[in-house]
């Protein structure tokens, strides 16, 4: 069965979808700022139109699982492009980078298997320049490890206690420190000690030739939030307590994949306004389309967690405990939150799509192709479908 097959499910059947066929397939008006390219001559592109609304055209097969994984089927895109000698020269550059700086020292095997090169092509098809798809990986790889090693895996040294102190530090290394110069070699000697923290610096770094200030500020915030959910989940960890399905829905849109979404432009080679993306209508969008794309992790992460022997939290183990049904009863009640986010991103996005400007138009676009890339890779990461894998 071939990749798009496999990953294929029922979307955008509607009148929305026609209205953001028409705004979103094309937008002529927005040029790249930067030396972003188009897709790439090996890429595996959809024959029929493209943009936010327009993959019902496209989808013909249906699954009640994704290979047996027990994920049922989604509403959800499939991937704008599959190209995977792109996707392997991200990831062997990414995992160069890892070594180099000493990040996941000893289990870079179980990197290499998760292929996040895989992920960061599928999901900003935007541009076929493997040095942007590579800044956007190192960030989210950082991302990652903040969690893996400060927040809930116990053997790569994190501990509950810890956590405030470490995530306080590590977020010096994407909004610097300016302490009294007798303190400064300290403060140095701090990021080049730890492995995180030298990787999200060095993925900022990389970024930063990419995008403008503005930009950056808006990663620096994003990444902000997404430690407020690290603590978060650490306090409940500390406390071995069960969130209710609300707290843990509210906490969901915060340990998101807001961050990665927050690059669509970036990486694609424009800016969107700052204004624009602050706007409160966006923000609502974006952060929906994020929360829906982190409730496929906790889906496809469910068997990995099931061994684990601590706390794990995931949407239909909290549905579960709250509500008191079967694992089954959950995994189809989260998955109908995810496609309720998925549908109400589609609808307002369309709205938004309407009176916002080129870049908006586009970004929005952008972010429909992230849950579409953010979907494929989940079906078919070994991070997800082995037992062995430790990163989540």
């Amino acid at each position: 069965m071939s990749l798009l097959s496999r990953i294929a499910a029922p979307t955008a059947r509607h009148d929305v979808a026609r209205l953001v066929t028409a705004l979103l397939a094309e937008h002529p008006d927005v040029r790249p700022e930067g030396p972003a390219k188009g897709p790439s001559k090996g890429s595996v592109l959809p024959t029929g139109p493209t943009g936010l609304g327009t993959s019902a055209a496209r989808i013909t097969a249906r699954r009640k699982d994704a290979e047996g994984t027990g994920v049922p089927e989604l509403y959800c895109p499939p991937p704008l492009r599959d190209d995977p000698v792109l996707a392997e020269e991200v990831n062997a550059r990414l995992l160069a980078w890892a070594e180099e700086i000493g990040l996941y020292a000893g289990r870079l095997d179980r990197v290499r298997a998760a292929d996040f090169g895989r992920l960061t092509m599928l999901a900003h098809p935007d541009t076929d320049d493997p040095d942007r798809l590579l800044a956007a990986g190192k960030c989210a790889l950082a991302e990652w490890a903040t969690d893996d090693y400060y927040c809930d895996d116990e053997t790569m040294g994190s501990a509950p206690a810890l956590l405030g102190a470490h995530l306080g530090i590590a977020y010096a290394a994407i909004d610097p420190a300016h302490p009294p110069l007798r303190y400064v070699p300290a403060v140095e000697q701090a990021m080049q000690d730890d492995p995180v923290r030298t990787a999200l610096r060095s993925g900022f770094a990389h970024m930063a030739r990419y995008a403008d200030w503005s930009q950056l500020a808006r990663l620096r915030h994003e990444v902000a939030v997404l430690f407020v959910g690290y603590g978060q989940e650490g306090s409940w960890r500390s406390q071995g307590r069960m969130p209710a399905v609300w707290e843990y829905l509210a906490h969901r849109q915060i340990n998101s994949f807001v961050p990665c979404v927050a690059m669509t432009d970036m990486v694609g080679g424009y800016v969107l306004p700052a204004a624009e993306y602050a706007d409160p209508r966006v923000r609502r969008a974006v952060t929906m389309a994020s929360t829906a794309a982190t409730l496929v992790n906790d889906l496809y992460s469910m068997a990995k967690e099931h061994h684990s022997d601590s706390v794990e939290f995931n949407l239909p183990t909290v549905i579960a405990a709250e509500e008191r049904c079967t694992p089954r009863e959950a995994v189809e009640r989260s998955a109908a939150i995810h496609d309720e986010l998925v549908r109400t991103f589609e609808a307002e996005a369309a709205a938004l799509a309407l009176t916002g400007s080129p870049q908006l138009r586009r970004f929005l676009a952008g972010v429909w192709a992230w849950l579409g890339g953010n979907r494929a890779w989940h079906s078919g990461s070994r991070r997800y479908t082995s037992s062995t894998s430790t990163t989540s």
